[in-house]
């Protein structure tokens, strides 16, 4: 199992010695981001330009570095996000509110300290979302307190048994409905099976109806729009395992994986002629139990 990962805006690396050491034993990994340019090599840190931006306004700031960004967090996972709000080379002001609004990202708990002193980067990061800001005094000194509290934890092992549960006739439903290109359908066939379940492999459901919308959003050529689906449908299908309730999620990840790729090649002025013979049905199979037989029904 991969050891939770932390990744650290952070460019005052004695400092950060300090978290890594209180981290290492706690089983975590860290990830530093010191400045733009270590996601964004092409970019140059531009300190005195931070836009400050509101809570509304995060989903529609989308470009550049920020998309950078946003690529590392959807396919990295992090279980926690730390901001030093003294740390003048990341935009942070601009960053936060778009990640703690952004549907692909506002689940990771984020931790931001600054100096006591500065109380309006302290009231700012709280207004834009954190989940905790800290004068750095006392993120500090308590670090192991801290990262036990809001690394957020998975349980897997919930996660894998409820994945040996049968498909529920309505996920069933949902699924024939994507293998015949009626997304639209699908979409909303297993929302309503989401909703049904209340097991830790519902995010199942989740994930193969944002694959749907993501495919519906190329269809009506939505380019943005497909883009941050498919960031969105990382943080479900991703921890899922490669087979759940009889569903080849693996098979699945690829091949939205292949979609996303092409579309990003295709850009926004080739959506319109974009090869549809990309998006593939989704594989499945169903155990139906008689007597002492069971008869597998591929999908």
């Amino acid at each position: 199992m991969d050891q939770p990962l932390i990744i650290g805006f952070i460019s005052d690396l004695m400092f950060a010695t300090r978290i890594e050491q209180a981290a290492s034993l706690q089983g975590f990994r860290l990830r530093w981001i010191e400045g733009v340019e270590t996601i964004d090599p092409q970019a140059l840190p531009q300190p005195d330009r931070q836009q400050k931006i509101s809570f509304q306004q995060a989903g529609e700031a989308l470009s550049g570095t920020q998309v950078h960004l946003m690529e590392i967090l959807t396919r990295e996972h992090p279980a926690l996000l730390i901001f030093d709000l003294g740390n003048t080379q990341v935009p942070w002001r601009t960053w936060l509110p778009l990640l703690k609004s952004d549907p692909a990202t506002r689940r990771v708990p984020v931790v931001c300290y600054g100096a006591h002193v500065d109380k309006t980067s302290l009231v700012h990061a709280q207004r834009s979302g954190a989940d905790a800001v800290l004068a750095r005094s006392k993120f500090a000194a308590s670090l192991p307190e801290i990262l036990a509290k809001y690394v957020r934890i998975p349980d897997n092992t919930a996660l894998e048994a409820a994945c040996q549960v049968q498909l529920s006739p309505l996920a069933v439903r949902g699924l024939e409905e994507f293998n015949r290109g009626e997304y639209f359908k699908a979409h909303e066939t297993l929302e309503e099976a989401w909703n049904a379940d209340d097991s830790a492999a519902r995010e199942l459901y989740r994930a193969i109806l944002q694959v749907a919308v993501a495919y519906l959003q190329i269809e009506r050529g939505n380019y943005p729009g497909a883009i941050k689906m498919f960031w969105r449908l990382r943080q479900w299908i991703d921890p899922l395992p490669a087979v759940c309730r009889g569903v080849n999620v693996e098979q699945l990840r690829q091949d939205a994986d292949r979609v996303y790729t092409a579309l990003k090649s295709a850009g926004a002025e080739g959506i319109s002629n974009f090869d549809r013979g990309l998006f593939k049905p989704v594989i499945f199979h169903l155990m139906e139990s008689r007597g002492d037989v069971s008869r597998a029904v591929e999908g």
